[in-house]
């Protein structure tokens, strides 16, 4: 199975939501995933706490890097 989607991202979640903000600003969805979050809703334990991947579409994953860039700087 192929995925139309590209991890651009892995930080803490503050950051990740400041990154989602800015992609927002400029049209680009991207989708959050927190294993720690998914792990605690479903009865379990994760110790990746706080750590969450961003995903856009591959598509627009040259507009979306230049964004992290910029927010690493």
């Amino acid at each position: 199975m192929t995925s139309d989607y590209k991890k651009i991202f892995t930080g803490d979640s503050m950051r990740a939501h400041r990154i989602v903000s800015k992609l927002h600003g400029i049209g680009i969805e991207a989708v959050v995933k927190d294993e720690a979050e998914s792990a605690r809703l479903a009865g379990f334990a994760s110790a990746m706490l706080g750590q969450v991947d961003l995903y856009v579409n591959k598509d627009e994953v040259e507009q979306a890097m230049k964004i992290v860039e910029d927010f690493n700087k």
